[in-house]
C-alpha cells in the first residue's frame, strides 16, 4: 500500500445522509481531521437541514463572528434567510457540498461521481465513505407492513438493494475506510431464501465480484465496532455471529437504547501494515432526564376544541381528579401510590407555554454543566429551536397523565389493558385486550436511557410520552433530537412532521463522533507506519 498523499483534512463522502447525523459526528472532531466533501440526500426537508448545517460549518471554518451572525439571526427569527450579501457565496458552497440527489437515478449518480472527482478523491488518497441505505424494507415494522400488502414481492422492492448504490461508490472510487449503518432487522431479513445481511457482507468485501466488474485485486475486511469479530473475502458468513456487528448506543454514552448494525470496512492493501481498528469503549448509561431534564416544561395544545393555557390546565386537572377518584375504588398498595401521585400532580400543575419553532430562553446562571451539556449547548443561542409541543385529544391527555404518574410510582411504563384499568383509559380498539397493543402508550422513563427514537414519533407520540405527569404530553422535536444527541444549534427544517422524521431516522451524532475518533486513530497509525517519503504533506509522518 502506497498512498500518493495523506491529506489534511481527510475527505468524507456521506450517502443517504438524512439531516446529517453521521456526518456531524465526523466533522465535529477538534482541529477538523475530517471534512465532508459531498453529502447526498433525496428528501427535500432533510436536504434543507443538511445544507443549513453545511453552511453553519463553513461559517465556523472562517472563524469570523461577522459571518456567523447571519446564521444566528436566522435561528432567532430576525431574518428570513440564513445568509446575507456578505456570505451568499458560502451558502452556494454549502449547496455544492450538500447535494439533493436520488441515488440510483443515472443523472444523479453522474452528478455524485462528478462531485467526488472534483474533490480530488480516488484510491490514491485516503478518504472515508459513510452512510446508511434506507432501512424501510429491513426494519421489523416495515416488513410487517409489507406482509400486509397482497401484491408485495420482496424481490421487486428496490429498497432491498439500495445498498448497491453505496457499493457502486465503494467499487468505483475505492475509499480507504467506510462506515455503513443500518437497522438491526437487516440481520434477519431475507429475499428469495437468501439472508440479506450475508449477501451484503460478501458484496462489501468484494465489490468487483458483486458488481461483475473487472477484478482490481482490492477488497475489504469488515470489522465490528463492538468486539473483535471480522469478516473478509472468502469467509463463510454462517461461521460468524452476525449480532457481533450490532452497536448498542446506550452502552456508549448515548441517552437512548438504539441498537444498529454498524460496519467498519478497511481496504485490504492498507491492512498489510498490520494495523487494526479499536472498538468502541463501554461507558456508563445516560438517562432521559440527563438529556432533556433542563429543557423548559411545556403543555400540549388541545385538539378538536378551544385551546388556551387555562383551558388546558382545567382539562388536565379534571382528568386527574376523576382518575384519583377511580383509583380510590381499587384496593392495593400500588394503586394507593398511583392515586397519591395523581393527587400531587393535580395540586402542583401549572399553566405552561406550548413552546414554538423558536422559543425564547430565560437566562440561566447554571455553572454545573456536564460533558453532555457542553455537547448540546450553544451560548450564542437565545432561543430553543424546534421545541414545540404537538396537539393531543383530551382522551389522550388522560392516558398520558395516568401513564406518567404510573411510571413515576411503579418504575415502568404501564402495559395494555392490564395496567390501563381506570375509567376512561381504554382506547377504541376492538382487540385492545388481545395483547397486541400492550406498548401502545409508552412513557420514556426519566432515570433510564430512552427506547429507540424512530420515525414513528412523527405519527402520534404515544410511544414517546414525557416522564413528567404535569406536562402531560409527548416529546417535542428538540427533546427527541437531544435523545439522538443533536446539538441545540442544529436547526431542523420543514414542517414538524418532517422534522420528527429526520430526527427519528438519523444516526446519533455523538455516537458517530466516537466512531470518528476510532477512524482518526486508525489513520494516525497509518501515518506512523508509512515510509516518510510517501507522506509529502506531513514532514513528521503522522496525522494530527
Amino acid at each position: 500500500m502506497n498512498f500518493e498523499k495523506l491529506t489534511k483534512p481527510i475527505p468524507i463522502v456521506d450517502l443517504f445522509a438524512g439531516p446529517g447525523g453521521l456526518g456531524e459526528g465526523f466533522s465535529s472532531l477538534p482541529d477538523e481531521p475530517f471534512r465532508i466533501a459531498v453529502s447526498a440526500e433525496m428528501d427535500e426537508a432533510a436536504h434543507s437541514t443538511l445544507r443549513l448545517r453545511a453552511f453553519f460549518r463553513l461559517l465556523k471554518r472562517r472563524q469570523s463572528d461577522q459571518f456567523l451572525q447571519s446564521y444566528y439571526q436566522y435561528c432567532h427569527g430576525l431574518t428570513p434567510l440564513p445568509y446575507d450579501a456578505s456570505n451568499r457565496d458560502i451558502w452556494d458552497e454549502a449547496g455544492t457540498e450538500a447535494q439533493r440527489l436520488t441515488l440510483g437515478k443515472p443523472a444523479d449518480n453522474q452528478k455524485l461521481d462528478e462531485q467526488i472527482s472534483k474533490a480530488g478523491i480516488d484510491s490514491r488518497t485516503p478518504w472515508v465513505l459513510i452512510g446508511g441505505p434506507p432501512c424501510q424494507a429491513y426494519s421489523l415494522v416495515g416488513r410487517a407492513r409489507n406482509r400486509g400488502e397482497v401484491d408485495y414481492i420482496p424481490e421487486e422492492d428496490h429498497r432491498h438493494f439500495l445498498y448497491k448504490e453505496y457499493l457502486r461508490i465503494l467499487q468505483k472510487h475505492r475509499p480507504a475506510v467506510f462506515i455503513m449503518e443500518n437497522v438491526k432487522g437487516i440481520l434477519s431479513s431475507s429475499v428469495g431464501g437468501q439472508r440479506i445481511f450475508h449477501s451484503i457482507l460478501q458484496d462489501l468485501t468484494d465489490p468487483d465480484s458483486a458488481l461483475k466488474s473487472p477484478c482490481s485485486g482490492q477488497g475489504y475486511r469488515i470489522y465490528s465496532l463492538s468486539c473483535q469479530t471480522t469478516f473478509g473475502r472468502g469467509d463463510d458468513p454462517a461461521s460468524i455471529n452476525a449480532h457481533d456487528f450490532v452497536v448498542k448506543a446506550e452502552e456508549h454514552g448515548i441517552p437512548q437504547a438504539r441498537h444498529r448494525v454498524i460496519l467498519m470496512g478497511i481496504r485490504e492493501d492498507i491492512l498489510k501494515l498490520g494495523i487494526q481498528p479499536d472498538c468502541l469503549v463501554v461507558e456508563p448509561p445516560v438517562s432521559v432526564s440527563d438529556a432533556i431534564g433542563n429543557l423548559p416544561p411545556l403543555r400540549s395544545a388541545l385538539s378538536r376544541q378551544t385551546d388556551n393555557a387555562e383551558q388546558w390546565k382545567k382539562t388536565v386537572v379534571q382528568h386527574l381528579v376523576e382518575l384519583e377518584h377511580a383509583a380510590s375504588l381499587i384496593e392495593g398498595p400500588k394503586m394507593t401510590r398511583i392515586r397519591e401521585a395523581l393527587k400531587r400532580t393535580s395540586q402542583t400543575i401549572k399553566v405552561l407555554p406550548r413552546g414554538g419553532l423558536r422559543m425564547p430562553k430565560r437566562s440561566s446562571a447554571c455553572t454545573d454543566r456536564s460533558e453532555l451539556d457542553r455537547w448540546y449547548e450553544d451560548e450564542h443561542l437565545t432561543v430553543w429551536l424546534n421545541h414545540e409541543a404537538r396537539s393531543h385529544m383530551t382522551s389522550d391527555l388522560r392516558r398520558y397523565v395516568y401513564a406518567a404518574a404510573f411510571a413515576e410510582v411503579v418504575g415502568r411504563s404501564p402495559k395494555g389493558h392490564k395496567d390501563f384499568t381506570l375509567d376512561g383509559l381504554r382506547p377504541n380498539h376492538d382487540n385492545w385486550e388481545s395483547g397486541k397493543f400492550a406498548d401502545r402508550f409508552r412513557v420514556q422513563l426519566g432515570n433510564l436511557p430512552a427506547t429507540t427514537v424512530t420515525s414513528h414519533i412523527s405519527k402520534d407520540g404515544h410511544y414517546f410520552i414525557h416522564f413528567d405527569p404535569s406536562q402531560c404530553r409527548s416529546l417535542t422535536v428538540r427533546e427527541a433530537a437531544r435523545l439522538q444527541t443533536f446539538p441545540d444549534n442544529y436547526f431542523f427544517q420543514g414542517n414538524r412532521t418532517q422534522q420528527y422524521h429526520q430526527v427519528g431516522n438519523a444516526v446519533p451524532p455523538l455516537l458517530a463522533n466516537k466512531i470518528a475518533k476510532i477512524v482518526q486513530s486508525f489513520f494516525q497509525q497509518i501515518g506512523q507506519a508509512e515510509p516518510r517519503s510517501t507522506l509529502r504533506p506531513y514532514e513528521q509522518g503522522k496525522l494530527p
